[in-house]
């Protein structure tokens, strides 16, 4: 099966060989040597906090308990915020005023999958340069446990899902009273993990009649549960059947949003983050930021409210420097992540939810009607598993020399960039593939520009 050690953290299949797999070995070692960074991080303080969260698939609490006891073994009080979102223990590091933060996920991976997502004392995600020292102390395993009388405390914390609502409520721009007024019913796919918790919440405050489809956290995905088309048929159906105004999907650890229109057709998760920026924007001038496989609907739109875009490598900490740099008002990633900086730095659902219904009340349109508002994309995106004979770097290098003529990009893998689309070529932080994005003006023009990169890529690998 598969370990996968990368700027998005520590992630593997559940069982099987040590270190070719996410054993119990396996995740003591990396928490150790999270343990051992964050001391080495903070030398000036005698104790450490850090809060540790997970979504609802089965492996979790296995995983949670295993962590959190080998931070306590070091000598590191823990916060055990037990089931919670991604975006949840982000905020809940700041509120705990913590050293840190796991979170106990693989995110749109399917349920054999389980991984350490890591966090520094502002709740965000480590870059490049610490989640390299973190790897090379795994590596090394030279690990210094306490004694008995220096031991880390361990308590739980079951309410930061409310006071993640809360913060979310008390944004400027996420208008509650024109959200009630719009009597909005919606159709929530929690893909049975901790979505079918915080969304539903959520949606209660606002006044949201709501109509729940795979909201009980047992950590048994009825589907994919990556919120993509083909994934999201049940739900499609029942905001139809029920004669909702829009259907809301997240993942399971809740910090990517799709939406699904009133006649059960998708809005478009790149579009996610377009509506969104495209009302934050008519409130507040500035910036955004997304990354390179992202759509350039949100390129169109930030120069339609008078701001800069700008473009970055795959990764939410990469989006996330960029936004800092750009002072960017808004951004995220096109997979529906959307980061707004006025709450935190960090890839949110429930503040994605808020901002969205806030736009489509004050729009007085329907969901399909806010969507044919917005440049017309369309994508295609597939992947090539990695076998060991195939040399990504080799694809990459390649595919650099054969389009030499065009726009090229590569900060992140390559990015082609034609007259009227685009093609990036990347391998997964989170999954051992290629990703191979296509943007044009029609599906056939993508699909076809995807298939002949494709077929080009066959070419090099059999030379």
């Amino acid at each position: 099966m598969t370990l996968i050690k990368s700027i998005s953290g520590i992630r593997g299949t559940i069982g099987g060989e040590v270190s070719n797999n996410l054993t119990p070995l396996d995740a003591v070692k990396f928490a150790a040597a999270y343990g051992v960074w964050l001391q080495n991080r903070h030398k000036d303080k005698n104790r450490l906090k850090v809060v540790i969260g997970r979504d609802a698939r089965i492996s979790g609490r296995m995983i949670s308990s295993l962590v959190s006891n080998t931070l306590v073994g070091l000598g590191i009080d823990v916060v055990n915020a037990s089931l919670s979102t991604t975006p949840t223990v982000e905020i809940a590091v700041t509120l705990e005023n913590a050293d840190g933060g796991i979170i106990i996920t693989a995110s749109h991976n399917p349920k054999q999958w389980n991984a350490l997502k890591l966090l520094n004392e502002k709740g965000e995600f480590l870059n490049a340069i610490e989640g390299e020292k973190i790897l090379n102390l795994a590596k090394v395993g030279d690990f210094n446990f306490a004694y008995i009388d220096d031991l880390g405390g361990f308590i739980k914390k079951t309410d930061f899902i409310e006071k993640h609502i809360e913060t979310v409520l008390a944004l400027d721009l996420v208008d509650v009273e024109a959200i009630q007024k719009a009597k909005f019913k919606v159709v929530v796919d929690g893909v049975n993990s901790t979505g079918g918790i915080a969304i539903p919440a959520l949606l209660e405050k606002l006044g949201v009649e709501t109509v729940k489809l795979y909201c009980d956290p047992t950590g048994e995905f009825p589907h994919n549960p990556e919120p993509l088309e083909e994934n999201l048929k049940d739900i499609a159906k029942l905001v139809v059947t029920e004669k909702a105004n829009l259907g809301i999907v997240v993942d399971p650890d809740v910090d990517r949003l799709a939406i699904v229109n009133e006649d059960g057709s998708m809005f478009g998760e790149e579009y996610t983050l377009v509506a969104c920026a495209d009302y934050v924007l008519s409130k507040t001038s500035g910036n955004t930021v997304s990354n390179l496989s992202s759509s350039r609907a949100l390129r169109d739109i930030t120069l339609k409210h008078k701001g800069i875009y700008t473009a970055s490598a795959v990764g939410e900490v990469n989006v996330v420097e960029e936004m800092k740099k750009t002072k960017a008002v808004i951004g995220g990633e096109g997979n529906g992540g959307i980061i707004y900086p006025a709450s935190h730095y960090g890839r949110d659902s429930l503040v994605g939810v808020a901002l969205f219904l806030s736009h489509l009340a004050h729009s007085k349109l329907s969901c399909k009607e806010l969507r044919a508002t917005y440049p017309n994309y369309f994508m295609s995106k597939k992947k090539i598993q990695l076998t060991p004979e195939i040399n990504v770097d080799t694809i990459l290098k390649e595919m650099s020399i054969r389009y030499k003529n065009e726009e090229i990009n590569t900060i992140d893998g390559v990015k082609i960039d034609f007259e009227n689309e685009w093609v990036h070529l990347r391998k997964s932080n989170t999954e051992p593939i290629i990703r191979i994005y296509t943007e044009s003006d029609s599906q056939e023009n993508a699909d076809a520009l995807a298939k002949k990169i494709m077929k080009e890529i066959q070419e090099i690998t059999l030379n």
